[in-house]
């Protein structure tokens, strides 16, 4: 979700929690989800010009016993909380790029038969984006649901309701899994990460 014009990331995240509290949604508690980045040890690269894998390693407050990690376009391995200890392990082979952990917090929000969380995305101190994720809790295949989803959704979000996710296109009528939702907020997360990479003076 983009920041509204002459409004902070703050302001914007209180404009939309306003608007799904007059459509009747009532808080359900917090949520956070955050990614650490790991790059691939220099001493593990057999060519000099071989440019480094980058993994994620993603926790969410909604699968509290789980973590999870990801290759950019690659699999998404879904381990138990354990996993962070295996990492320092095998700081060998991956490198955590402290800088560049990020992660989005907000409030929950239930709507009949729909969850939606509104989060800030910040890296280090500063707020950097929101994020708004929408279920629709009866269905499990994306696919039967998504004009549904699409209409819900606009009706808080206006014209900024996303189009069809990518990772809908690689499941057609299979189940929706945790591991997709992962897989969005690695991609949202990345996108964020990019836009802070531009310098000020090219931005309008």
């Amino acid at each position: 979700m983009p920041v509204a014009e002459g409004k902070s990331v703050q302001q914007t995240v209180e404009i939309l929690t306003r608007k799904l509290e007059l459509l009747g949604a009532e808080k359900q508690g917090t949520f956070c989800v955050d990614c650490e980045t790991y790059h691939t040890a220099a001493s593990t690269m057999g060519n000099q010009g071989q440019a480094g894998k980058l993994m994620y390693v993603m926790h969410n407050s909604e699968y509290p016993l789980s973590c999870f990690a990801l290759f950019e376009n690659g699999p998404c391995l879904i381990a138990d909380a354990n996993f962070d200890i295996l990492m320092v392990k095998l700081k060998g082979f991956f490198q955590n790029a402290k800088a560049n952990k990020i992660e989005s917090r907000g409030t929950r929000y239930q709507y009949c038969d729909f969850l939606v969380k509104v989060g800030t995305v910040t890296m280090g101190p500063s707020a950097r984006g929101i994020s708004v994720e929408v279920e629709y809790c009866p269905c499990v295949v994306a696919n039967d649901c998504w004009n549904l989803l699409m209409e819900f959704m606009q009706s808080f979000m206006g014209n900024h309701t996303p189009g069809i996710p990518s990772v809908f296109g690689n499941k057609h009528d299979s189940i929706y899994s945790p591991a997709d939702s992962m897989v969005q907020y690695m991609e949202l997360f990345n996108k964020i990460r990019k836009q802070q990479q531009v310098p000020v003076a090219g931005m309008r």
